[in-house]
């Protein structure tokens, strides 16, 4: 572990924390908002969209670029997508600062981040003619540099969560390249959603601690196992809720809750609804698997929401019952109930488009509170 002659926090550290928290809420909801409404596949190339930075403004702008072969230009989709994209390269921005500040009084540690981040850039262009495997080689090798600064400095200044969070983004963003490259492949997409998640989570956390805000309590060790507990569930859910996406299993039970296709227990393919990895080449939009493969990815999906939905129940108890932390069990409870609904209107009103939105946002609010909890959460001196 490296020395830190001074382990002070940069002053407006947490305020660039907070501001890139609430982009990265955008960029998620953003995100899911792209991919509910058909629009993950609509630039077939990356990062640019049919050659452009931006968009073609029509299908004969779009036409004479190699792309147009690939799937043709649908306007109303594209700009989603290429929005998208512009949000998240602004976070990867800010998530850079963020890093670069936290690493500032270490011993060559901007050099590190900008080396780091200067292949990653490097990697870009060479991607985009054609230099894969070159590119690949560049981009391994800033994330490695990454890692091991992660693992070298201590998390006195944030350095670590910095630069874990810098590449932790960096991969984010090859998932959204391979989500387009690989057409919508479901392990990437579910991939890319818990990608964007737990960026959200260590901005979330690295902006409570810059805040410097705790929460004294004197059961804080025994809470903080729960509230673990409960983010582990919670990730397992959000990823069986990306697996559900990503194999367009949403109503693969039809409009029934709680019964799937009229019976309590249909015929449902586990094996196959859970295979991981299948073929490159395949395009997956609008889903690749029979009915009752579909039905395995939904019954977990719901089993594993009831799970989470009683163990957030027994800790908002527990909470309620803890003095000061009142405001925070009821918040939980109202957040999960909201889930459970926006869950099962889903399922009831043939999939909604803002509905969907919603589901995905609670999912999010959810995570924020308990990794507010978590980071914030002080035994006594």
């Amino acid at each position: 572990m490296n020395a830190v002659a001074r382990p002070v926090i940069y002053r407006h550290f947490h305020r660039i924390a907070w501001l890139a928290v609430a982009l990265t809420l955008c960029v998620v909801v953003f995100g899911a908002f792209v991919r509910l409404s058909d629009a993950g596949l609509s630039c077939p190339d990356w990062p640019t969209c049919y050659g452009r930075a931006a968009w073609p403004g029509a299908v004969n702008e779009a036409a004479s670029h190699a792309a147009s072969d690939i799937r043709p230009f649908e306007t109303h989709k594209a700009w989603r997508e290429q929005v998208h994209r512009h949000i998240a390269a602004s976070l990867g921005v800010l998530v850079l600062v963020l890093a670069l500040l936290a690493a500032r009084r270490r011993r060559w540690g901007i050099a590190q981040i900008l080396v780091a981040a200067g292949l990653v850039g490097a990697a870009i262009p060479l991607y985009m003619h054609g230099e894969h495997g070159a590119a690949s080689a560049l981009a391994i090798l800033g994330e490695a540099i990454l890692l091991l600064a992660a693992l070298r400095w201590s998390n006195i200044d944030l350095a670590r969560a910095g630069a874990l969070t810098l590449a932790v983004i960096i991969f984010q963003a090859l998932l959204g390249m391979w989500t387009v490259t690989w057409l919508l492949k479901p392990i990437v997409v579910m991939g890319h959603l818990i990608g964007g998640l737990t960026t959200f989570s260590l901005l979330v956390w690295m902006a409570w601690r810059a805040t410097d805000r705790p929460i004294t309590l004197a059961d804080a060790t025994v809470l903080r196992r729960w509230l673990i507990g409960g983010l582990v569930l919670l990730g397992i859910q959000i990823a069986l809720g990306g697996w559900v996406s990503a194999n367009y299993a949403a109503l693969a039970c039809g409009l029934d809750f709680p019964k799937c296709v009229g019976q309590w227990w249909p015929p449902a393919d586990f094996g196959e609804g859970f295979v991981l990895w299948r073929g490159i080449g395949v395009d997956y939009e609008g889903g690749v698997l029979d009915g009752a493969s579909r039905i395995a990815i939904q019954m977990t999906h719901r089993i594993m929401a009831a799970v989470v939905a009683f163990y957030v129940l027994a800790l908002a108890w527990r909470l309620f019952r803890t003095p000061g932390m009142r405001s925070w069990a009821l918040t939980l409870l109202v957040l999960i109930t909201a889930q459970v609904t926006l869950g099962i209107l889903n399922v009831k009103l043939n999939l909604p488009l803002p509905v969907a939105v919603a589901h995905n946002g609670g999912a999010v609010l959810l995570l924020f509170t308990l990794v507010s909890l978590t980071a914030r959460l002080r035994r006594p001196d």
